[in-house]
């Protein structure tokens, strides 16, 4: 199943939805509302074993909107917490895997399917770069998770871009005189969407494609088997340390080696396997200018690390 939020006509309050086959079907009528998009969403979360029938139901007979009817709206517009991991993928490098470290982004910096990513108008930072990820939706509460039931803890899955802030060379701004990951947080800065994917669509979040264009050049091209630490290891790990709830987002890392520059004017999308795409476009007051960036090729994803580290992952290796 896929959730939604979205507006029909365009401008009229947001409302849940489902994305099929068909259409978008409106399901507020089944749910338990909540005061905002957000707790709507979270709800059906919470609620969910016991509306599915309802859902299925309207999913296969509800009255369908056709897309161009509608506007996606970010599926999750103000998650509780958005966690992100840093780095977390081989790319092409023969090593011991980093050690698991995540950074915390601004919820409020969520944006949608059609909305635009806006540049912040300061130079501070010396550019600004596109980061394709898997996210991850969360059903909790969940803490002390075993590594082997995480799958508890997931309702679902999402497509994020992690724009980020760079300063000289590749790191995120600023990194004097303390890093911080502040540069990955300026507002409009976590695109997320289009749909929330249910966990039972995807059977290993850990063998998805991930694709990311620029005006319609192919920048990621990766597979989530590229990994690190897996998805399972990721919220294991976090839970030692916090609880995690309902609608909050994990998003589980990039391969770096796509990584380009978003510049004024342009238009770029996201598509993850057995998620969807979205597209957003790019606007920048200042209108600078930098390198397009080195395509890494079709595939940068590290094959042979994959069969080192993750032997029962090398079956469906692209």
């Amino acid at each position: 199943m896929k959730l939604v939020i979205f507006e029909s006509p365009v401008g009229a309050p947001p409302q849940p939805g489902l994305l099929t086959e068909r259409g978008v079907v409106s399901v507020q009528s089944l749910v338990r509302p909540g005061h905002d998009a957000q707790h709507t969403i979270q709800n059906i979360i919470d609620d969910f074993d016991a509306l599915r029938p309802k859902l299925e139901q309207a999913a296969k007979s509800g009255v369908a909107f056709a897309l161009d009817q509608v506007r996606l709206r970010a599926p999750l517009p103000r998650p509780g917490k958005i966690l992100n991991c840093i780095g977390n993928y081989w790319e092409n490098r023969e090593r011991a895997a980093a050690q698991l470290n995540l950074f915390m982004k601004n919820p409020d910096a969520v944006i949608g399917p059609g909305d635009t990513i806006c540049l912040p108008k300061f130079d501070t930072p010396t550019s600004f770069m596109h980061e394709a990820e898997l996210a991850v939706v969360i059903k909790g509460p969940v803490k002390h998770l075993a590594q082997e039931d995480w799958r508890q803890a997931v309702f679902g899955y999402t497509c994020a871009i992690d724009v980020t802030a760079r300063g000289e060379g590749r790191y995120t701004w600023p990194n004097k005189p303390v890093a911080s990951w502040l540069g990955k947080s300026f507002d409009t800065f976590a695109p997320l969407g289009p749909c929330i994917v249910t966990a039972d669509e995807i059977e290993n979040p850990n063998n998805l494609v991930v694709r990311f264009w620029n005006d319609g050049q192919l920048r990621h091209n990766y597979s989530t088997s590229d990994m690190e630490h897996p998805v399972g290891e990721i919220l294991a790990f976090l839970t030692q340390f916090m609880t995690l709830n309902t609608g909050d987002v994990i998003c589980c890392g990039t391969n770096h080696e796509g990584l380009g520059y978003l510049q004024d004017g342009e238009t770029v999308r996201i598509e993850i396997e057995s998620i969807g795409d979205m597209t957003l476009t790019v606007s920048d007051p200042l209108k600078r200018k930098w390198e397009r960036g080195v395509y890494m090729g079709a595939d940068s994803t590290n094959h042979d690390a994959i069969r080192q580290h993750h032997p029962d992952m090398t079956k469906t290796l692209r």
